[in-house]
């Protein structure tokens, strides 16, 4: 317990030094892969934001699912890939591959979807190489490019206003 509580503030640390040399420049470019990081400590209905967002036009092989969790249980099965704060060390380097590969895909969106500012959230959106990233107001306002003001459970408003949004900026 009281590793974690170390591992978070030279995590938090990490964070800060790196959103205040990043440069947020967004893409011009068409949405055609999509990144999702979920943090389902909050949000456990994956499944249907991504049949939300099929429904709005993205295909299902051109998204990606990154879930975190801060505990996982013995017995418990997880679908997609998933990281936990075990996998990330103190100065912010990450030990799974498929984690790794989802943060160097360069995604014409990432959609952080979680509005709780979690140092291991926060790395992960900072290391990703996608173009454009999204997310929710009560998240550090560097990390995203675009912000949608509502709560994590409303999924439905967020898709809807998310791709009305990226209708109007000619991303889709």
């Amino acid at each position: 317990m009281f590793y974690n509580i170390i591992k978070n503030f030279f995590l938090k640390k990490n964070v800060t030094k790196k959103l205040a040399t990043q440069k947020s420049i967004g893409s011009n470019d068409k949405v055609l892969t999509v990144g999702v990081l979920v943090d389902e400590t909050y949000f456990n209905s994956t499944n249907l934001l991504i049949e939300r967002i099929v429904s709005q036009g993205i295909q299902n092989n051109n998204i990606s699912v990154l879930v975190y969790k801060d505990k996982i249980k013995k017995k418990e099965e997880i679908i997609e890939p998933f990281l936990s704060i075990k996998n990330i060390s103190i100065s912010g380097e990450i030990d799974k591959k498929e984690v790794n590969d989802f943060i160097e895909t360069p995604f014409d969106l990432l959609i952080n979807y979680y509005d709780v500012n979690k140092s291991a959230l926060l790395l992960l959106s900072t290391k990703s190489k996608a173009k454009f990233k999204v997310g929710f107001d009560t998240v550090d306002k560097r990390v995203n490019h675009f912000i949608i003001k509502t709560l994590v459970e409303n999924y439905n408003e967020f898709v809807l206003e998310l791709f009305k949004y990226l209708k109007i900026l000619n991303k889709i």
